[in-house]
């Protein structure tokens, strides 16, 4: 019997990270489409779902559907947005503080760029073997999702390509620095030379995650 019950307390642990998960990196979903998504009935769905709002990790709203009565849509709260790690924030932000008192904004910027400098090496050394734009794409957010920033490659049509970040480990230090998040594009887009990368959702602007869309250049 205590077996039983400790299989029976794992699953349900399993099947509640599961949710947090999709829903970081899938945005406000429904009880269904959560359902669905992992293999589950509604009705356990929903009493997952219940139970993380009563813990202060989901909200839900109500959205008017093109027919029938409104559906309920759940969504990710501070307080779970902050069980995602962000990569020694405090100690980060502390460490920014005291390079700019230390050395000012032209230190802090040749740091930066010291770190843009590293990791376009790294990225450069990988996608060197990648023959095609798609593979290109693909093998950075293998390379940036490695590093926690749950990074999905994604074809939106022939010649267009979505890098999404549904995390950012560096959160506190973009958000007291957008220096980083600057340096962040310019990497993408010279590891891309022969397409234009634009920025077109930015956590720091209110968006629920970064995302750069990727078009191949006419040759």
């Amino acid at each position: 019997m205590s077996n039983s019950r400790t299989s029976q307390a794992n699953a349900t642990s399993d099947s509640r990270e599961q949710i947090l998960y999709l829903l970081k990196t899938r945005g406000a979903q429904s009880a269904r489409f959560i359902a669905e998504s992992l293999g589950i009935t509604p009705v356990g769905a929903r009493q997952h779902l219940n139970q993380l709002a009563d813990e202060g990790l989901l909200s839900r709203s109500d959205r008017a559907e093109k027919v029938g009565r409104p559906a309920s849509f759940w969504e990710l709260t501070e307080k779970a947005q902050q069980r995602f790690p962000d990569r020694h924030g405090d100690l980060t932000v502390k460490l920014i503080d005291s390079v700019r008192e230390v050395f000012g904004e032209q230190g802090l910027d040749a740091l930066i760029g010291r770190r843009e400098k590293e990791s376009l090496t790294e990225y450069r050394h990988a996608l060197g073997s990648c023959q095609t734009l798609g593979a290109q794409v693909k093998k950075l957010a293998e390379l940036r999702d490695r590093e926690g920033y749950m990074a999905q490659a994604i074809r939106e049509k022939r010649g267009v390509w979505l890098l999404v970040e549904n995390h950012c480990p560096i959160c506190a230090a973009a958000r007291k620095c957008r220096g980083f998040c600057r340096a962040e594009l310019e990497i993408f887009r010279q590891c891309l030379p022969e397409a234009q990368v634009e920025r077109c959702e930015y956590l720091l602007d209110g968006a629920r995650r970064c995302a750069y869309r990727v078009t191949a250049l006419p040759r």
